[in-house]
């Protein structure tokens, strides 16, 4: 195996210092962007959301700026502290200068907002002289010597005899957990990869007998209270758990938001009887819950939602269309989102209900008066099936409505957005760390004109560079995590850690499958549908259009207001 000469790098003190400076010039860059797309989408001083559309290319593009700059910011804090740790090696070190090299190049030369949508800064209104102001001696040093061929073959080679690792690169955490990780790590290897294809191909649930050792590890209780039956974690233990089942299949992972969707509703929304009653058994896994938000044609469009709860004696009778709701039929309760006044417009009418059903099976899905439904057949995410239901007449107990108040559903689903993204987030990292696997295993097998595939630069840079944007989400992923454990607002942060992190895991499955060439084309192998598994992370707790407008909007809320 070759081994490269890596150009002498800045010595740490220096290029610590250079990344600190950095990081304070895309802070300017980002307060003038901000001020520029304000004044594209004011009227009369204040931001018009009719603007915000006509320009949403600006108002996108400085999300994506504003990720990009925070990303780095965070980039810079886990080099610094792994210093201070003495966990600061080699690789991590390669990671750190290759990640700010290419995310500054990218900044100043056009941002993948998606395939064929580059963002470029004069798009958010930005001139020359501007752009040239802030782009500083120390952003060409970083740009220049952190991306040559030798430091991208490096990392190839470097993670290549770490192949079977946890992570390629020191993730950050403290002891306890990785050693959560490495608990769900084993977990997976035994009872979840070497059956996750098969699941997928032939479209079946994952087991029961997997969700029963998942509720014995105390997957579905991680975050609740233990006041309330469940472990009592927080939410950086949520994402190293998340990671590692999604890394071995997504299904699995997707799992415990099932359980944290239901768990922190109850816990922000519902009365000390409804906490008491279901937290317990969601917690030990005795009862699976799902929810049931979105309808047809209205997408990420809550605000229309049109299925109505009628009052009638002690019971709420539920009747409509919901679609895309994940695994229902195995559920025994089902968060649901449903109109009580429809005197009230958008969101104000809305409430939300805990609604029990008995389990269905393939044969009998929805053995419940008032409820049908039809599986939607999907590329991937698989494993728990999705379905469109239909209610007609649906009964749900009185004492089943959210906190005892009507009209408070879409302020109780609010509460658990920075959760659930941050959680998605998680979801992307363990798929991407799954394609990294599978084409880093590739690579090394297959011998082409005589040699092993990353061998060939095009190839050790593909897996170079799934590499470091798999650790920048990461960090991302769990600073958004600590900041919520920490009880400060984190909207911002997850959404930004979701967006990055679903075109992270998209990016490397796309080059992981390319690596593999026609056979990666073929059903049998298992990027495939990883491939598949990585494309649904775009779309799902908010698509990144959606999620680009969330961050803009509060980026100009926060930024640059005069």
């Amino acid at each position: 195996m070759s081994t490269a000469t890596v150009p002498t790098p800045e010595p740490e003190a220096n290029f610590s210092g250079m990344t600190a400076a950095a990081v304070s010039s895309l802070d300017r860059l980002l307060d003038r962007a901000a001020r520029q797309v304000r004044a594209k989408v004011s009227d009369d001083g204040r931001i018009s959301s009719s603007a915000m559309e006509r320009e949403q290319r600006a108002t996108h593009g400085l999300a994506w700026l504003a990720t990009y700059v925070e990303s780095l910011r965070q980039l810079d804090a886990y080099a610094r502290r792994l210093s201070e740790q003495s966990q600061y090696g080699e690789l991590e070190d390669l990671i750190v200068r290759l990640g700010f090299s290419e995310y500054l190049a990218q900044i100043f030369g056009g941002i993948p907002m998606n395939q064929g949508e580059i963002v470029r800064l004069t798009d958010l209104g930005l001139t020359m002289e501007d752009i040239a102001d802030i782009r500083t001696v120390e952003i060409d040093r970083l740009i220049a010597a952190g991306s040559s061929p030798e430091i991208r073959h490096r990392i190839a080679e470097l993670i290549r005899h770490q192949a079977g690792k946890s992570t390629f690169g020191e993730t950050g955490l403290d002891e306890t957990y990785e050693q959560i990780r490495n608990e769900m790590r084993r977990f997976a290897e035994d009872n979840v990869t070497p059956h996750a294809h098969e699941w997928h191909l032939k479209n079946d649930y994952i087991p029961l007998e997997v969700i029963e050792q998942m509720s014995e590890l105390g997957v579905f209780g991680l975050t609740i209270p233990e006041e309330y039956g469940g472990l009592g974690l927080g939410k950086e233990s949520m994402c190293v758990v998340s990671e590692e089942l999604s890394r071995a299949y997504i299904g699995v992972g997707s799992l415990g938001t099932r359980s944290e969707i239901a768990a922190e509703l109850i816990l922000c929304g519902g009365t000390e009887e409804q906490k008491q009653k279901w937290l317990p058994k969601i917690a030990s896994g005795e009862i699976l819950p799902t929810a049931v938000f979105t309808e047809p044609n209205t997408g990420s469009d809550l605000a229309s939602l049109k299925t109505r709860a009628v009052k009638d004696g002690d019971v709420w009778k539920v009747s409509g269309n919901k679609t895309w709701i994940t695994h229902p039929v195995r559920a025994d309760v089902m968060t649901l989102l449903a109109r009580t006044n429809p005197d009230e417009p958008g969101y104000k009418g809305l409430s939300m209900f805990l609604a029990e059903k008995p389990r269905g099976t393939d044969e009998d899905p929805f053995p419940a008066k008032g409820m049908s439904g039809g599986e939607i057949e999907v590329l991937g995410y698989r494993g728990m099936k999705e379905y469109e239901i239909a209610f007609d007449g649906f009964e749900v107990k009185a004492e089943n409505l959210l906190g005892g108040e009507e009209g408070q559903g879409f302020k109780q689903l609010m509460q658990t957005f920075e959760g659930a993204r941050i959680q998605t987030a998680a979801r992307a990292l363990g798929v991407a760390q799954c394609a990294l696997d599978l084409g880093l295993r590739y690579a090394e097998e297959r011998i082409q004109f005589g040699k092993p595939l990353i061998d060939f630069p095009r190839v050790s840079d593909k897996l170079a560079m799934i590499t470091v944007e798999l650790m920048i989400a990461r960090q991302l992923t769990y600073f958004s995590a600590w900041e919520k454990d920490s009880g400060r607002r984190c909207d911002l942060e997850a959404g930004m850690a979701k967006l990055l992190g679903a075109r992270v895991a998209w990016a490397a499955a796309d080059n992981a499958l390319q690596i593999h060439g026609g056979n990666g084309f073929a059903l049998e192998y298992a990027i495939s549908r990883v491939l598949c598994d990585a494309r649904i992370l775009n779309i799902f707790e908010g698509a990144a259009e959606i999620q680009a407008q969330v961050i803009a909007r509060r980026i100009l809320d926060t930024r640059a207001v005069n």
